[in-house]
């Protein structure tokens, strides 16, 4: 960069959100980008992660999707393929589909590990500082002072929080604006306990090919494997599919909202796996034997927040919308953020005395999105667990299923691009008094 910056952007957290960001925003070579991480190198939890077409897409825009179908569980193709396919499962006997859901390029799945380094590698040269975990941040009117751990500072037009479901910016940000007479925004502040946990696993592909005697089912497609309070999700994953993603979660419906003592994710013993599912299905005992290294992790989501930003800072990803894993949609609701926040900070309109209307357009485009995204995923695990209206009705429960996912095609980003463009060109025309003056 030659001249002064037009915007400097500071991006807290750098998980998939936080990259993507920094990833789109770096296209724009009059934004200086700085984002910092707390750890000492950037580094994903987790095994799966799977996105639909409509984050696709964004990949492809951002020149992505080449290097990314490199590293994915399966060949990318954008034919209507199967997305999810659901089995009853919950008897000892071979279990039977009764719902498919099916989309444009299926379900497109990565090792997040996988995922990550391609990010990173787009990542430009000097953009990420690690070992720098935000203490406080301060707005005024001339811009965001941060302030962090090891006693640095730095100061930015705009802070965007892209640090996850615990995010020290939401809960500054929250905490500040219920000391202003609202109270009630508290308990947005900690994220709630769903009253699910699940057990999380990686199996060789080879191994349960041995165990199967052919080839299984998941490694073709990501089977939701359905019970009683309780559902698997399998699939392959890396390249060639060579690793299993195994997901199996059982709840307490009851529990939702409860406080969660203790850590989030422990190690336990691949036995309490195989017992908490014992009786169901050949295929999923298959699944089950393969398992020799296994996590148990509590599962916490928020409650839908009423803002994303305030004047000079913005919430991203799982800071703003985290969300429970049973429609797929986590990583891709924070990779759309990233996109479409990026597009509108991209517009040379967009300078440090405007920055406010740059982030309630992005606000308002993405708030009620995203949200109607936590709801549905919150549904959706009750729908698997036959924990809803249509219990274990098969017949209807199935359809319901199916349509679940239409919010993947009831818009394109790039309309909601445009929208957000749309709602910050309105904000910035003069208003009729100013024209008066002219």
């Amino acid at each position: 960069m030659t001249s002064a910056p037009r915007l400097r952007i500071a991006i807290v957290g750098g998980g998939i959100g936080g990259l993507c960001l920094a990833v789109a925003l770096s296209k724009h070579a009059d934004i200086q980008i700085d984002l910092y991480e707390a750890a000492g190198q950037f580094s994903e939890i987790g095994a799966g992660v799977m996105f639909w077409a409509r984050t696709w897409k964004i990949f492809e825009q951002l020149g992505l999707a080449d290097d990314l179908a490199k590293v994915a569980g399966a060949p990318v193709d954008e034919a209507l393929s199967i997305g999810l396919d659901f089995r009853r499962s919950d008897a000892p006997t071979p279990g039977s589909r009764f719902a498919v859901f099916r989309s444009p390029y299926g379900c497109i799945r990565f090792h997040r590990a996988h995922f990550l380094d391609v990010l990173v590698d787009h990542l430009p040269k000097g953009v990420a500082h690690f070992g720098k975990r935000l203490a406080s941040y301060s707005e005024t009117a001339e811009g965001v002072e941060l302030a962090f751990t090891d006693g640095s500072s730095a100061s930015f037009d705009v802070l965007i929080g892209c640090d996850g479901i615990k995010s020290t910016i939401r809960k500054q940000m929250y905490e500040e604006e219920a000391s202003k007479g609202k109270p009630h925004l508290l308990q947005h502040v900690d994220p709630i306990w769903s009253g699910t946990m699940t057990y999380r696993s990686l199996i060789p592909a080879e191994r349960l090919q041995e165990v199967a005697g052919h080839k299984h089912r998941v490694m073709d497609d990501a089977i939701v494997y359905c019970g009683k309070s309780k559902h698997v999700v399998s699939y392959g994953i890396g390249k060639g599919a060579n690793i299993v993603n195994l997901v199996a979660i059982f709840s307490d419906p009851k529990d939702e909202g409860k406080p969660f003592e203790g850590p989030w994710v422990v190690d336990c013993s691949p036995d309490d796996v195989r017992k908490a599912f014992q009786g169901w299905e050949p295929e999923v005992q298959q699944l089950l034997t393969c398992v020799d290294k296994a996590t148990l992790w509590s599962l916490h989501f928020l409650r839908p927040l009423p803002f994303y930003v305030t004047s000079r800072v913005a919430l991203l990803g799982d800071a703003a919308h985290a969300m429970l894993p049973h429609q797929g949609a986590g990583a891709g609701q924070a990779i759309e953020d990233a996109y479409i926040l990026a597009n509108i900070l991209g517009d040379p309109s967009v300078t440090p005395a405007t920055i406010s209307h740059a982030l309630k357009a992005y606000e308002d485009v993405r708030l009620p999105f995203a949200n109607a995204r936590v709801e549905d995923s919150r549904v959706n695990g009750l729908l698997y667990q036959f924990n809803s209206e249509h219990e274990d009705r098969l017949e209807t429960l199935g359809p319901t299923l199916e349509n679940r996912w239409n919010w993947l095609w009831e818009t394109s980003l790039e309309e909601e691009v445009q929208q957000a463009l749309g709602i910050l060109g309105a904000k910035l025309q003069p208003t009729t008094w100013e024209m008066s003056k002219l």
